[in-house]
């Protein structure tokens, strides 16, 4: 599998017995691609929940993310292979680049060492996250466009991004998509309301299949076994073309996560 699954379990904010119960519940309810990251200090826990699932891991999709500190070349596989042992198993599928903030390590030292933790099979799969088109390029420039599997960036039917998004898809790099349901803001959007309605769906839902049908994958999160079992149910629903052109008209640039200092400028 060279590709990013489409749907996944994210782990953002979640922490202690909190992450083992929300990862568990999600491996129960079918979710095998789990997403996690060093700056969420929850590695270790997220492998608990794992092995006590017990679920084969060549079933599994496990990403992870080096934070900026780790960037360098000195400092990049070490991390990595931190992140490993709190994760319990030797390889992850895909490791990103959390944020395009380079303290002191060029954007080509990073991507040089990430491709050399591929190389060393600490990870099948590398990519960026939170990268802008310009930075894409350099990426592709460092390593080739066929390492980058995917460029995971906040995308929802509030902020639709559609210039990195047809870059990205021009480059047939995968498009993951966080913050899908842009903090539950839209849960409360009657256009998605109205759709949700007509199939019997939750907003949820909606705005789910709206991110897959556009060639996203999705990570989204929760604590709720109901939930993430309705979540999952957002790959069977079929928005039609009127109902994806309604959905596209909700774009208002809505931009969540946007932390100074670690954000590239935006397309």
């Amino acid at each position: 599998m060279n590709h990013v699954p489409a749907f996944g379990v994210g782990t953002f904010r979640l922490q202690g017995q909190v992450v083992v119960d929300s990862v568990r519940k999600a491996l129960e309810v079918g979710y095998r691609a789990i997403d996690t990251a060093q700056i969420y200090g929850n590695e270790a826990e997220v492998g608990q929940a794992i092995r006590e699932a017990a679920i084969p891991r060549e079933q599994l999709f496990i990403t992870t993310k080096i934070w900026v500190e780790n960037l360098s070349s000195s400092k990049l596989i070490p991390s990595l292979q931190d992140s490993l042992r709190k994760l319990g198993t030797e390889q992850v599928d895909l490791t990103l680049i959390h944020w395009p903030a380079f303290q002191n390590v060029t954007l080509e030292e990073a991507m040089t060492a990430l491709a050399e933790a591929k190389a060393l099979g600490l990870t099948r799969l590398i990519g960026v996250s939170n990268f802008n088109i310009d930075l894409t390029q350099q990426a592709i420039a460092a390593v080739g466009k066929s390492e980058i599997a995917t460029n995971q960036i906040e995308l929802s039917p509030y902020l639709q991004n559609p210039k990195l998004v047809s870059f990205l898809q021009s480059q047939q790099i995968d498009v993951t998509s966080y913050m899908t349901l842009a903090y539950g803001k839209v849960l409360g959007e009657p256009v998605i309301a109205q759709i949700a309605q007509k199939h019997q769906a939750t907003p949820a839902q909606v705005a789910l299949a709206w991110a897959l049908q556009r060639g996203f994958a999705v990570i989204p999160s929760s604590t709720k076994r109901e939930n993430l079992a309705s979540n999952l149910l957002a790959q069977n629903l079929q928005l039609t073309d009127s109902e994806m052109a309604e959905m596209a008209r909700l774009e208002r640039n809505g931009r969540e996560v946007n932390p100074e200092g670690l954000a590239p400028l935006w397309d």
